[in-house]
């Protein structure tokens, strides 16, 4: 699957790395990656953890929507999208975007184009954990 999200951590290049195993040998001559982290500071503050809320079933289809943006736009071999939800600590990825195309140009568009989609309209809600204990909502996405 293309698009998947992700309760627990992942390992962002065990999944890039099956995805590239499963594609024909010479298929493609470009990948581009995209892996986000959650930062440990936001605006001004110390941040430990965030909790990642989505709705199951909407989230997912609006990340398969921004995929087949992607795949419409651009000339793909296949494009892969993981995020995570839930708990994630400070340090652990939280995105992993790929986009895998004969030619360089295709693959870093996309790529970038899956990411902004990604941070601007894809339906979840952060909430921090910052150092001192105090949780706050997170106010827009992009």
């Amino acid at each position: 699957m293309a698009v998947s999200l992700h309760p627990e951590p992942f390992d962002p290049l065990a999944l890039l790395a099956a995805c590239t195993g499963q594609l024909p040998p010479g298929g493609h001559g470009a990948q581009a990656v995209f892996i986000g982290s959650l930062r440990d500071f936001n605006e001004g503050d110390t941040v430990r953890a965030m909790t990642l809320e989505h709705y199951p079933g909407m989230t997912e289809g609006e990340l398969g929507r921004i995929e087949q943006e992607a795949r419409t736009r651009w000339p793909l071999q296949e494009v892969r999208i993981a995020h995570r939800v839930g708990c994630i600590a400070a340090g652990e990825p939280i995105v992993l975007v790929a986009a895998w195309s004969a030619h360089r140009a295709a693959a870093f568009e996309a790529c970038r184009f899956l990411v902004e989609a990604l941070k601007s309209r894809a339906p979840f809600w952060k909430r921090e954990t910052l150092a001192d204990g105090r949780q706050r909502w997170v106010q827009g996405n992009s």
